[in-house]
């Protein structure tokens, strides 16, 4: 049975509609919880439907938050690539610096970029795994456009460069965000004191020194990489298994 205050969505727009309210709960819930502790069973009471009621709409909440995931990126890649495009010219270590603080300010995305390779796309349909990668490659292409522009970067730089961020990203909000009990015990140790992690500022040290170590920027990007492939669209399947693994 379901509750009183829940009405089964009979035509698309409700349908819709549901989904929609059933995605901001999860992402609420997220923020606040964090991803890793938020149950399908919390999403469907802040609905106000029972579980199986919101199975209806979901196959798993693992699918509820990799749909956040891809919204995720599409909403990050937008905001990095007006601030790529607002540049005229532009260095490494400020490229770096964009793309560490894009991501710095999206703690719930980085918290799903950690989740999404160990957890969220183990425990969804193929087809929701390909839509999701599908998705991480069409931003990674948009994005790819104003890195060439940039810094002379090839498509097999930008994959790297960018799964590289991502990941690193999901790795960081986890370390910078430890339980009461691991916070209390880096304050009360001093030799724990490498445990405290600001995700921004070492984000952006790793990526200068990745984009430094390609010549970015330089007249060396501009010389073919006999390694490297020809700029394509990116949808080939080595670019997938990278871009598709973005934490």
């Amino acid at each position: 049975m379901t509750s009183p205050a829940f009405q089964r969505a009979r035509s698309a727009e409700a349908k819709q509609a549901r989904e929609a309210a059933i995605l901001d709960a999860a992402r609420t819930l997220g923020r606040s919880r964090g991803v890793r502790d938020v149950t399908l069973t919390d999403i469907a009471a802040a609905v106000g439907m029972h579980k199986s009621a919101l199975l209806r709409y979901f196959e798993t909440r693992e699918q509820i938050f990799l749909k956040l995931t891809a919204e995720g990126w599409r909403e990050w890649s937008a905001a990095l690539r007006a601030e790529l495009e607002a540049c005229t010219h532009a260095t490494a270590q400020e490229v770096a610096a964009l793309i560490a603080s894009s991501l710095a300010t999206r703690p719930l995305f980085c918290d799903l970029l950690a989740q999404a390779p160990m957890n969220l796309e183990r425990n969804v349909s193929v087809d929701a795994v390909r839509s999701f990668k599908l998705v991480t490659l069409d931003e990674i292409a948009l994005i790819d456009a104003q890195l060439r522009r940039l810094l002379g970067l090839s498509e097999t730089q930008t994959v790297d460069l960018i799964s590289t961020a991502t990941s690193l990203a999901g790795a960081l909000w986890q370390m910078a965000t430890p339980g009461p009990r691991l916070r209390e015990l880096y304050r009360s140790d001093p030799r724990l004191g490498h445990a405290v992690v600001e995700v921004e500022p070492r984000l952006c040290r790793v990526l200068t020194a990745f984009l430094t170590g390609l010549g970015a920027g330089s007249s060396a990007t501009s010389e073919a990489d006999p390694a490297a492939p020809e700029h394509t669209t990116a949808g080939t399947a080595d670019n997938g298994q990278a871009a598709g693994r973005p934490a």
